[in-house]
């Protein structure tokens, strides 16, 4: 079982940068056995992948349109994951969630299906 905790959100104006952490508890298999993503759903559109980082932190993926301009990490020693965003569009609002895929996957899955556990979410919000 994993718990995730999102935070950082918030409201910025276009340009500008946040950092998401999604803080983990884990009963049973410990943290750096999952691969982490993050996905996003905006108001009246299907959630999406957004960034994936494997359990080593040595891979990582991105949607196409965040590429270059969002950064995933991990601390592993700290149970958390981040996400980098700079150089925020409008486009980017949403809420956030990270999740956990339990599968040993060697690579980030790109498919909410793919993920076990999820977190409530934290709102992004970018104004023109």
């Amino acid at each position: 079982q994993v718990q995730l905790v999102e935070s950082g959100g918030g409201l910025v104006q276009a340009g500008g940068s946040l950092r998401l952490s999604c803080a983990a508890s884990a009963s049973g298999r410990t943290f750096n056995n999952y691969n982490m993503g993050w996905f996003r759903q905006a108001p009246g559109k299907e959630r999406e992948f957004v960034a994936g980082i494997n359990w080593t932190g040595g891979s990582t993926a991105y949607k196409d349109s965040v590429k270059g301009r969002f950064t995933i990490s991990r601390d592993n020693a700290k149970k958390t994951v981040y996400l980098q965003m700079n150089s925020l569009k409008p486009e980017d609002t949403a809420v956030y969630y990270c999740a956990a895929d339990g599968s040993g996957s060697r690579y980030p899955r790109g498919r909410s299906t793919g993920y076990d556990y999820w977190g409530q979410g934290t709102q992004v919000t970018v104004s023109s």
